[in-house]
């Protein structure tokens, strides 16, 4: 059964879902190792060694380095594969549950498009929000899809490499300040992130700190939730700590699991 406060903020238009990239694999797009490969073939080295130079983030900062922090190449090979014609989005029933349900904003960490192509397979009239100029054209009866690490339509929004991913995590942008004004009344759900991930954990923690330094009180804060496939009580208790209750699956298979979950709370429109 559905957490009761998780089901009335559904219900009431006051959840946000924030996506990671647990979602984008359901499509079997590439990972950052295919990426950090590509990376490595483009700059001429072997990838098992270049791997041993340092994290994906490092590696990618590398590549941006060694071309004037331009994408270069690897924008073109990015869009091609996250944006493959082999992919049918009417067969991903986590994306028909997202773009059906009743999500009317949606935060994204994810480069590809497929939850845009989602809203408008099922017919969902939606904005997709990048920079500060898209917030300004935001439409109430329109459902938001703002894209934390930015989208192919302008190369410098990408989020990429260890500076980009410091400057996303100093949480100031007129994005981060857009997200803040958002959770401060809605509660907000995340699907498709690893609880070992850094820097979703560091975002619970800054989110945390906001919500304490703006309310004298916490019982009318709203609870945010993260979806997970495997319990763990050491991150169930931090997340509690921090306002975040963790949903666990009975199912283990990541995108079943998932798929059961949206499908239990969409019915509930």
């Amino acid at each position: 059964m559905l957490d009761q406060e998780l089901l009335d903020a559904y219900k009431n238009d006051n959840l946000i879902l924030f996506i990671g990239a647990g979602v984008s694999k359901n499509l079997n797009l590439p990972d950052w190792k295919e990426l950090i490969s590509e990376i490595a073939n483009e700059l001429e080295f072997d990838d098992d060694v270049f791997l041993t130079y340092g994290d994906y983030l490092s590696l990618a900062e590398y590549y941006l380095l060694n071309n004037n922090n331009k994408i270069g190449k690897l924008r073109s090979w990015m869009d091609t594969k996250w944006h493959s014609g082999d992919i049918k989005i009417e067969d991903s029933e986590i994306h028909r549950h997202i773009a059906t349900g009743n999500f009317p904003i949606i935060y994204t960490t994810n480069y590809d498009r497929w939850i845009e192509h989602s809203l408008k397979h099922y017919n969902k009239k939606h904005k997709v929000i990048v920079d500060v100029s898209d917030i300004a054209d935001i439409k109430s009866d329109v459902t938001q899809v703002v894209k934390l690490h930015g989208d192919f339509s302008d190369d410098s929004s990408i989020v990429l490499g260890e500076s980009s991913y410091f400057d996303r995590l100093d949480f100031d942008s007129p994005l981060d300040i857009k997200f803040r004004s958002d959770m401060l009344g809605k509660s907000v759900l995340f699907i498709g992130y690893s609880l070992s991930d850094w820097n979703i954990k560091l975002l619970f923690y800054k989110l945390d700190k906001l919500w304490k330094k703006n309310s004298n009180t916490s019982t009318s804060r709203p609870k945010s939730f993260v979806f997970s496939t495997r319990p763990n009580p050491v991150q169930e208790k931090i997340l509690d700590a921090r306002g975040v209750k963790m949903i666990v699956s009975d199912v283990h298979e990541p995108s079943e699991a998932l798929q059961s979950f949206l499908s239990e709370l969409v019915k509930n429109s």
